[in-house]
C-alpha cells in the first residue's frame, strides 16, 4: 500500500485491515512515498522520514501491518513499478497484491509500464462510492492483471482534511491512531501550513 501517508490516518489502517480480511493477506506493508511523481507534497510538510516514523506509529498496534522505508532509501520519484520490482526480488515467493482505491485503479493505464505494474502483482482494490467495479474492469481490459476487489465501509477523512485541521489549531484525535495524535502534537507538525 502505498502512498504519501501526509499524515497517515485511521482511513489509511482501516483500508489495510478490510483489505488483510477480506483478501486473505498475510501482512500489509506501509510504503511511504520519497518524492511522489504525480502529486505535489505541500510545502513546508514533513520529509519522507517524518512520514515513515509516523506510519510506524500508526501501524504498531496491528502485527499485520508493516512499514517498508524502500522508497525513501532509493529516492528520488517514487514509481509503483520499480517498488514492484524491488518486492519481487526480494520476495520472490511472495504473492503480491497492490493496494488502491477505486478511483486510483481507473488512472492505472496512465501510469509508467502499467503493463510491468500488472504483471509484478495483483491489484486490490478498495471500493470506493461512485466507482462501479464494471467500469475499473473495463478500464483495465487490456492489462495482465487479476483484480481482487474488497469493500470499504464509508470513512470520510482524508489527509488533507487532517492538514487542514491542524493548520487550524482544532483536533485530529479519532481520525488517527493516538500516537500518531501525540507525535503531530508533540512535534507541532502541519501547524505552519495555511490551511488548503
Amino acid at each position: 500500500m502505498g502512498g504519501t501517508f501526509n499524515p497517515p490516518h485511521n482511513g489509511h489502517l482501516l483500508c489495510a485491515s478490510e483489505a488483510c480480511d477480506q483478501l486473505g493477506l498475510d501482512r500489509v506493508l506501509f510504503v511511504p512515498a520519497h518524492t511522489p511523481p504525480h502529486k505535489e507534497v505541500a510545502a513546508g510538510a514533513p520529509g519522507p522520514h517524518v512520514r515513515a516514523e509516523l506510519c510506524r506509529l500508526a501501524t504498531q498496534d496491528d502485527p499485520r501491518l508493516e512499514v517498508s522505508d524502500l522508497e525513501i532509501e532509493r529516492g528520488g520519484s517514487s514509481y509503483t513499478v520499480d517498488t514492484l520490482r524491488e518486492l519481487r526480488t526480494r520476495h520472490p515467493s511472495d504473492d503480491l497484491i497492490f493496494i488502491v482505491g477505486a478511483d486510483t485503479a481507473l488512472s492505472l493505464p496512465t501510469w509508467r509500464e502499467p503493463e510491468e505494474v500488472s504483471r509484478l502483482a495483483a491489484l486490490g482494490i478498495a471500493g470506493r462510492q461512485g466507482v462501479l467495479r464494471r467500469d475499473i474492469v473495463e478500464r483495465l481490459v487490456g492489462l495482465p492483471t487479476r483484480l481482487e476487489f474488497f469493500d470499504m465501509p464509508r470513512f470520510d477523512i482524508s489527509s488533507s482534511e487532517i492538514r487542514r485541521r491542524l493548520a487550524g489549531g482544532r483536533s485530529v484525535d479519532y481520525l488517527v491512531p493516538p500516537a500518531v495524535a501525540q507525535h503531530l502534537r508533540r512535534a507541532g507538525l502541519y501547524r505552519s501550513q495555511v490551511p488548503a
